[in-house]
């Protein structure tokens, strides 16, 4: 039923001219093409945490929200970037996971893969919750209880994350236009407003919807700094370029291109959307009970325009929740090869899909499905937050790896290619500096979730301290095995 090894001689051996290997990288297909990849990173900055969370934070901070949006961006494109490099010194499906064993060893790896998949399971509730609320705003659904629908929503994405990567590449493709058709229409409905000077649901469209309601930070800025968490989960699954190396041809091209239009899309899709929201509507128009997207459409005068946004919220839910699922599936995959995840996490489909992994990280969201049935008014905070602590620790990982990678090439000991991140270490350094502030800042957000999830800290590095010791012993001997010169069976 499974196959840890492919001879198929149309798979890579993950092996480099500098002579590292990652044995998870074996098995894979390389069948997802350049607009896979492409539109595979714009579907990655675009999905839950603008089209649903936005609406939260605009009403937590007001217009002032579009310079968070710009702030953590601009870090994370310096993310991506450095991830960017080091695809290209070494394409893996383990992305920043693999790289962390390269340059900081297992303990570090063990780390890395572990947080990356919280990041992700938490990330899963995130979505299903919101897949769920999308749907009560049908009239037809409302009496239906949230956690129902939250487990339906897993059902279907995991049905069509186990058919095949090809499957997947080809739906987030269609998904990814789907978000961007919408938010292209958004905006040139918000120009046309903002040119006609039609009114919104009474309030003449422009800056002076700003100007009359407080200016850019009606709240003063510590409400700004204090969202910082949740526009940072926005941002998640930009790294997922990466992933995607280890089943395209040819990553080398390919990735360097998604990632270096990464900063317009930030530019255009997040801050533009935001800007745009807010001289639409007074930013107290907005909740954190319904998508921004569709409080606008909804009271521009044609009636299904809400639903046709909610349509497409509800896509880039889903669309999430399907890129987590591939994510992790593949670095679980790594870990599992390496002895640091359990051995059913390496088992792959006769359509070289890893569901051990995938199937693992959807048991976890289940408990998004609880979450739903007990705290339905909150569990999308609560699991953002939780989530905004794995994609901190993803992101300040990649950093540290790309640091020690640069430090390798200034001994000789590596090639840094042409694609590469500048003015290092000063961009890795700051970039970990203000990953670090966004925790501090959690810590002092006693109005909502922060402070609690600074405190889940704890027991993540207990239980990361304890899984480590579990499987060290294994760990060391795979390695062993792994860096063993073959045995000639004639000698």
């Amino acid at each position: 039923m499974h196959q840890d090894r492919n001879p198929d001689s149309r798979l890579d051996d993950p092996t480099t001219a500098e002579g590292v290997a990652d044995a998870g990288d074996l098995g894979y297909s390389k069948t997802l093409k350049p607009r896979h990849i492409s539109m595979i990173a714009i579907g990655g900055a675009i999905g839950t945490g603008l089209l649903y969370g936005a609406g939260g934070n605009l009403a937590k901070a007001g217009p002032a929200l579009a310079i968070a949006y710009l702030v953590c961006g601009v870090f994370a494109f310096f993310v991506v970037r450095a991830l960017g490099e080091l695809v290209v010194h070494r394409p893996s499906s383990g992305s920043f996971v693999s790289y962390a064993r390269e340059f900081l060893g297992e303990q570090g790896a063990f780390a890395a893969g572990w947080m990356y998949v919280l990041q992700w399971s938490t990330a899963g509730m995130a979505d299903i919750t919101a897949a769920a609320v999308y749907v009560h705003y049908w009239s037809l659904f409302t009496s239906v209880p949230q956690w129902v629908l939250a487990a339906i929503a897993l059902g279907i994405v995991l049905t069509v994350n186990l058919i095949s990567v090809k499957a997947f590449g080809e739906m987030e493709f269609w998904f990814a236009i789907v978000k961007v058709a919408a938010l292209v229409i958004f905006l040139l409905i918000g120009i046309y407003f903002l040119v006609s000077r039609e009114p919104v649901d009474g309030h003449p469209a422009g800056i002076s919807l700003i100007a009359d309601n407080g200016g850019m930070f009606p709240l003063g800025i510590w409400p700004v700094v204090l969202i910082t968490q949740t526009v940072i989960f926005a941002y998640a699954a930009v790294e997922m370029v990466g992933v995607t190396a280890g089943e395209t041809a040819d990553p080398a091209t390919v990735v360097p291109r998604a990632v270096n239009s990464i900063m317009w899309r930030v530019a255009v899709f997040y801050v533009g959307s935001v800007v745009m929201l807010t001289l639409m509507l007074p930013w107290t128009s907005y909740s954190a009970s319904e998508s921004p997207f569709v409080t606008v459409l909804s009271k521009i005068g044609v009636p299904s325009a809400g639903g046709i946004m909610n349509l497409v919220v509800l896509t880039a839910a889903l669309s999430s929740l399907n890129s987590g699922l591939y994510t992790t599936g593949r670095i679980l995959r790594s870990m599992s090869m390496a002895g640091s995840a359990p051995s059913f996490t390496a088992r792959m489909s006769r359509s070289h899909v890893p569901y051990g992994g995938i199937l693992l990280v959807a048991v976890v969201a289940l408990l998004g499905v609880a979450l739903n049935a007990w705290l339905p008014d909150k569990a999308f905070e609560i699991v953002t937050n939780i989530s905004s602590l794995g994609v901190i620790s993803t992101w300040s990982m990649i950093m540290v790896c790309h640091l020690l990678f640069v430090r390798r090439a200034k001994q000789g000991l590596v090639h840094r290619p042409a694609f590469r991140l500048w003015a290092s270490p000063w961009i890795e350094l700051s970039t970990i500096a203000f990953l670090l502030a966004v925790v501090v800042m959690m810590w002092f957000d006693t109005d909502g979730a922060g402070r609690d999830t600074v405190l889940t800290l704890i027991p993540i590095a207990a239980a990361l301290l304890i899984g480590w010791y579990a499987v060290r012993r294994r760990v060391h001997r795979i390695a062993a095995e792994r860096e063993a010169p073959p045995v000639d069976p004639l000698s």
